[in-house]
Order: C-alpha cells, then structure tokens, then sequence
C-alpha cells in the first residue's frame, strides 16, 4: 500500500515538472515572437518637467523637448528669442519671483534650476525634485557647461542623440564663422550693452559671447576682470582704452540712447566709431546655453561678412 501511494507521489512530482518545462518554454516562445514589444514596455514616459532658468529653457527647446511651464517667457521671447516657445508653456512669473503656487498647479515631474535660481530651492522642492545645472561661475568659461548641462538633460529626457547632433552642428557652423573673423585677424573684439546714451557694460573673456569670439579667433578686448561675464555699467569714454577693437554692441539699445548716440560728440570721438569698426546685432540671451552661443555666433558672422 505504502509502495502504490510513493508510486503515485512521484508520477505527480514528475507531471509537474512536465507541466512547468513546458509553461516556461511556451513563455519564451510568446516572447520570443514579439521582439518589438519588449523596448516598448521598457521605455521612459516623457517627463513633465517646469524649468527656473532661461539658459536651461533654451537647452530643453533646442533637445525638441517643450517644458510643462517655464519662468518669464514674456521677456524670453523679446531678449532670448529662439529656441521659440509655444503658448501651451505655462508662465511661471519673474526669474527672481517665481508663481510658487501656480508651480505647484503645474505639478512637474522635475524642476531643473541653475545657481541663480537656487534661492528658490526649497520651496520648489516642496513641489517636485529640483536638478540643478549651472553655466554661470565668477572666472569659468561657460561653454564646457553649457555642453553639461545639455547632456546631462538630454540624458534625462531619454534623448541623448539629439544632444550629440546639435553640439556636432554648432561646432561645424562655428568652424564656418571663424572664415569671416580670419578677415579681421589681429584685432581684439569688444562685446558691450549699451544701458544708455553715456554708459555700456562689457562682456570678459568669462561670458559666454568673449569664449565664442575666442572660438572664432579673437581675443576679448576686456579681458577676465568680469563678474559674472560681464561689467558693472561704465562710462562711454572707456572705449578709447580698445583703440584697435571692433565693437558689437548687442540689442536691445535703449530709445534714448538710439537717438542720443549718433549726435553725442564723446561717442563721435571714440577710435572704433571713428574708424566704422562698431557693429549691432539683434538681441541674445547673454547668460545663456548652447542655443544663445549659436545665435550669437551666427549674428556675429553676418555681421563681421557686412563690416568687411
């Protein structure tokens, strides 16, 4: 009796393991039939994402990536103007006064933040994790971080490739813009804003415009003494310190100024104006990413083809 039930004990162990081999390898076959849907399955759902900073808004719409909501578009699409942004991106309100509860309405994956949005980290964290990107250090050439940052975000957003294409891209057509600067060899380039009719603030070696003029070849007539990579504003009569410079004030200039400046007899008496070596170029984002790098330097290149 004892023999039968062991005898029926191991036909039952036996069946099922029959019973899972083949539960196992008809698994496999299904699976195995459906190589596409395994990817699928794995990949990331795009991330809704808010952003404080506008180098790093730049950085979001040039990966093809349109954030959820995005700080003082108003203003980004006057002075920064490209990559464009859509009316579907909420305004979140002033950099230096963020709309926390609106943020909070957004309800963002992920909030990315630079050193000068830090300020806000806390209370921004309350609502979603922060990732913070810096461009911008007292005395640190910006372009190796904006490349960072892009990557870095484009890592994130599942969209590595497009951030390889576009730094491949700015780097050819920065390779073409150093052609028109080879016209202008020798000379140091002086990049300003005007703020009035007597006053300018210059960019140093430390901005992101003097790294770009020094990657077309020029030096940068300022040189490092900058905060920030740029000046406090100084006075006009500063200019005939750069007596050889060419000088590419970038806009916006103020409307008195505009009219002031070609009857003023101080700018009149400065060597770059006297000799026709000053340029204006359309507005540019002057903290910005890779995107305000490659509008700077293809407005600079037109410019540079006109002064020659």
């Amino acid at each position: 009796m004892r023999d039968r039930e062991e005898e029926r004990r191991g036909e039952g162990r036996a069946s099922a393991r029959g019973l899972s081999r083949r539960a196992f390898l008809s698994a496999g076959a299904l699976f195995a039939g459906l190589p596409a849907l395994r990817p699928a399955l794995a990949a990331p759902a795009p991330a809704r994402i808010a952003i404080a900073d506008w180098a790093l808004l730049e950085t979001c719409l040039a990966l093809g990536h349109a954030p959820a909501a995005a700080v003082e578009l108003v203003l980004f699409r006057r002075y920064a103007v490209e990559p464009p942004v859509t009316d579907a991106v909420v305004d979140l309100g002033l950099r230096g006064s963020l709309n926390f509860e609106l943020l909070s309405l957004v309800a963002p994956d992920r909030i990315y933040g630079s050193n000068y949005s830090a300020w806000a980290n806390e209370q921004m964290r309350r609502i979603a994790p922060v990732r913070e990107l810096s461009i911008y250090r007292r005395g640190e050439k910006p372009f190796a971080k904006a490349q960072g940052a892009m990557r870095a975000m484009a890592d994130d957003l599942g969209l590595a490739d497009r951030a390889e294409a576009y730094i491949e891209a700015l780097q050819a057509e920065l390779a073409a813009h150093a052609d028109a600067a080879r016209r202008h060899a020798g000379r140091p380039l002086l990049v300003i804003n005007i703020g009035d009719s007597r006053h300018f603030r210059a960019f140093g070696a430390d901005s992101m415009f003097g790294e770009i003029g020094e990657r077309l070849g020029f030096a940068n007539a300022w040189g490092p003494l900058t905060r920030y990579s740029a000046t406090a504003p100084v006075g006009v009569e500063a200019l005939a310190r750069f007596p050889d410079a060419i000088v590419v004030i970038v806009s916006p200039v103020p409307p008195d100024a505009r009219r002031a400046l070609p009857d003023s007899a101080l700018w009149q008496a400065m060597p770059a104006v006297k000799a026709g070596r000053v340029v204006t170029i359309d507005p540019v984002n002057p903290f910005g990413g890779l995107p305000a790098a490659r509008r700077f330097a293809r407005l600079l290149g037109q410019a540079l083809r006109e002064l020659a």
